[in-house]
């Protein structure tokens, strides 16, 4: 019954210590044996494919009748968006535009047989973007690619060689970065987007946005300036946009501000008429055309030297093998592009089912990403995420289901098949205008300053940490930066818990704290302690600490008393008069008390002598002895020269020499409900706390253990002949119960609801926790958690009822 051993005569307990109790035993229940992992079944392996290939579950249910319609317009609507979108972002990756058709296309078809979300659109970001921007940039700059005109000294860049070898620095990127996001989510790690908060996360994306204005600038302004990498990249490049500003190319300019003005005239007209409209117009994709239009016919190219989008090859590209030379040099960026998709992703996805009622699986969610990228690579895609913008309108215009993000997948390929070689004399300045309009969504995020400042102070402070540190150290420094600052603050916070004395709420069995709440009384003789963190290495000293210091006024503090006797003072009368205050207020103090007294006057250089007198209120009825020997009422003298000599010889006396013995309380109990580990050092200190507070005859138990952390316990080596697995109780009201009723106080009147004729299985050998299925007349089942040896102390109340 547990751990496959059979409950035995021994292990019933005597129904002298229930008078309640039914005196017939019951039968064990029979629990069958699960069938060994090894074993395959047609069931299981049915389950195995259909969690690799989610498609398989949802497909052959797929209702057309019911979303057939709905995924249709969404999907349309999402796909005109992806045109615009793709070409625009493409250019944050200083890439051609046609490859964030490519990038449009591919990772949508894959998310659509291995993801789970269903609103979610896949597909160029602008964050993503920017980052594979920095490396294409930093691998593949423009001075390495300069050649020398024929006939002259003048050199240009080779822009055709330059964008190929761009092309295979993103793919190989993002093919490393797909392949890490699909180990993480093999090995069940898809819990790593938990450590990117929410406030980290959206600071990221908001310096991310200020890296991408920086990185269109230069194309909204006509310029010609050169993308810095690494640190402080950019403040380099804003510095030479602003050296070069008197260069400004005013027709390129006066193109970037019509096409401003239109799409954030048109967007607010957009969302004002949003709720009278089935789909939202489609802003982004009439500038392109209307910019296109107006290009071809007035030759913006050839008269203004306006700089345009170029050839757009028509059909698909061949798939590649990505240049495996190139892995070694990106994996740094290849991981943080892998962590920051799969957070932007997840958090989009889970806030959908969320509100859809339904379930997203984040390790397949990085499967399905992982894989996206990874085959999206081979096809000379760049690093894809879900794009908020897009998820948006997908969700808002009734999709139901992935079938949308098929259906616009559908619309880009089209584009690129037939409509691409249109674009080609599309302005790049309008493209630019299209990145710098849709952040500003992003740039809102700023107002997070102000509502972190009312809520989370460590919150404001890991936005501010991460804003910074993005902006100054670039994305994928930035991001190691602010991971580890975030995992600090966490350090930091478990590191000074908040300590505090727990009272009970009279009429229940709930403990709380009582500085905090007026209700709470305390119970006579025990102390319930608790921790707000876990007690580890980093705290563990702090706990034993805030321990002492939690107990009763009426400790006459060592260190004080020295602080008093160092005082400058006068001669021997001086002493004389101040040991004569002192003995009266030694005489008012509880018996127990150490004492600390200097036996020659204080030396200019500092040097005392210190006698320090355990025992009664009466400090002339001591007697010298040795400090490791001293019993009550002794004294024993000690040499320091200075305050730091005094703290080490006190640290060397233990509690029981220096504490007080005649106690108000004789019980503490540690509250560990808090603690979900323990590691050796906090073991350490929990069992000097059992062996000092007992030199003083005080009895400390623990409660609210989790498994686990008895069993680490254990493996530590924690219990022994004097402290037993009996000082362990399930309830801080369990271990209340046992400490007045071991010290023979009357209970307080609790009510319970006590059931008639049950039966218990108890002392089970070697455990702690015992589950005990009970069985009432009125066949009700009932479920007991029972704490240790020292149930026998304890009333029996009802858990749970089913």
């Amino acid at each position: 019954w547990y751990r496959g051993r059979e409950l035995g005569p021994s292990d019933v307990q005597s129904r002298m210590h229930y008078p309640l109790l039914n005196p017939d035993p019951i039968p064990l229940l029979s629990v069958t044996p699960l069938p060994p992992f090894s074993r395959c079944t047609v069931p299981r392996l049915k389950r195995s494919v259909v969690g690799c290939l989610p498609v398989l579950y949802w497909l052959p249910r797929y209702s057309i009748w019911d979303y057939g319609m709905p995924d249709l317009i969404s999907g349309i609507s999402v796909g005109i968006m992806h045109l615009p979108q793709g070409m625009a972002y493409a250019l944050l990756a200083s890439l051609p535009p046609v490859f964030g058709l490519y990038t449009s296309l591919y990772p949508a078809l894959v998310y659509f047989f291995f993801g789970t979300s269903r609103h979610i659109s896949i597909g160029t970001f602008a964050v993503l973007s920017i980052m594979v921007g920095s490396v294409t940039e930093r691998l593949a700059p423009d001075r390495n690619f300069l050649v020398m005109l024929n006939g002259t000294n003048l050199t240009e860049v080779n822009i055709t060689a330059r964008d190929s070898y761009r092309v295979q620095v993103a793919a190989a990127t993002t093919v490393l970065g797909g392949l890490i996001q699909v180990v993480l989510g093999l090995v069940k790690f898809g819990f790593v987007g938990t450590y990117l908060s929410e406030p980290l996360v959206r600071a990221y994306t908001t310096a991310a946005a200020a890296h991408a204005v920086v990185a269109v600038i230069a194309q909204l302004f006509g310029l010609s300036t050169t993308r810095f990498s690494g640190p402080l990249s950019l403040v380099y490049t804003l510095v030479e946009v602003c050296s070069k500003l008197p260069q400004t190319h005013l027709p390129t300019l006066a193109v970037s501000g019509v096409s401003m003005v239109f799409l954030i005239a048109a967007k607010e007209i957009n969302s004002a008429i949003s709720a009278r409209l089935p789909v939202p117009i489609p802003v982004e994709l009439i500038t392109i055309v209307a910019a296109t239009v107006i290009s071809s016919y007035t030759y913006l190219n050839g008269n203004y030297t306006i700089s345009v989008v170029g050839e757009i090859p028509s059909g698909l590209a061949a798939p590649r093998l990505p240049d495996a030379s190139l892995f070694k040099e990106v994996m740094g960026d290849a991981f943080a592009l892998a962590i920051v998709g799969y957070a932007i992703s997840i958090s989009l996805g889970k806030t959908f089912a969320l509100k859809h009622g339904y379930k997203v699986d984040s390790n397949q969610e990085l499967v399905a990403l992982g894989l996206s990228n990874a085959v999206g690579g081979f096809f000379q895609c760049y690093a894809v995420c879900s794009s908020m913008s897009r998820s948006l309108i997908q969700e808002s215009t009734g999709g139901k289901t992935q079938m949308a993000g098929m259906a616009s997948a559908v619309i880009v390929l089209v584009t690129v098949l037939k409509l691409g070689p249109l674009f080609q004399e599309l302005p790049k300045a309008v493209l630019a205008a299209i990145v710098f309009v849709n952040l500003k969504g992003m740039f809102k995020q700023y107002y997070d300053i102000i509502t972190l400042w009312r809520s989370s102070k460590v919150d404001l402070v890991v936005w501010l940490v991460t804003w910074v540190s993005t902006l100054l150290f670039n994305l994928d420094m930035g991001l190691g930066a602010s991971i580890t600052f975030a995992v600090l603050t966490v350090i930091f916070r478990t590191q000074l818990p908040k300590y505090s004395v727990l009272g009970h709420v009279p009429g229940t069995e709930l403990y709380l704290d009582m500085e905090t709440h007026r209700e709470v009384r305390e119970v006579p003789g025990i102390t319930i302690f608790h921790s707000s963190a876990t007690v580890y290495f980093a705290n563990a000293d702090l706990y034993l600490e805030a321990l002492k210091g939690k107990q009763k006024p009426g400790v006459f503090s060592v260190e004080e008393a020295a602080g008093h006797w160092k005082e400058p003072g006068g001669g021997d009368g001086d002493k004389e008069e101040s040991l004569g205050d002192d003995q009266r207020d030694w005489c008012g103090r509880e018996n127990g008390t150490v004492f600390v007294m200097p036996t020659t006057p204080r030396t200019p250089d500092d040097q005392c002598s210190w006698e320090y007198l355990k025992g009664s209120k009466d400090p002339d009825c001591a007697t010298l002895g040795a400090m490791s020997e001293l019993q009550d009422g002794d004294t024993t003298t000690l040499g320091s020269s200075s305050e730091d000599t005094l703290s080490r010889e006190l640290d060397k006396v233990s509690l029981g020499s220096l504490g007080k013995w005649t106690w108000d309380i004789h019980s503490i109990i540690l509250d560990l409900s808090t603690a979900n580990f323990i590691d050796t050092v906090a073991i350490k200190t929990m069992r000097n706390i059992f062996h000092d507070f007992g030199e003083i005859d005080v009895t400390v138990y623990m409660a609210g253990c989790q498994m686990s952390v008895v069993e680490q316990l254990e493996l530590g080596g924690f219990f022994s002949e004097s402290i037993t697995k009996g000082r362990l109780f399930a309830t801080v009201h369990d271990a209340v119960l046992h400490c007045l009723g071991h010290q023979g106080t009357s209970t307080p009147s609790y009510e319970y609801s006590l059931v008639r004729d049950v039966h218990v299985y108890s002392s089970i050998e070697d455990t702690i926790w015992k589950t005990v299925y009970c069985f009432e007349q009125m066949n009700h089942v009932c479920k007991y958690v029972i704490a240790g040896d020292a149930v026998q102390h304890q009333t029996l109340r009802t858990l749970t009822e089913v």
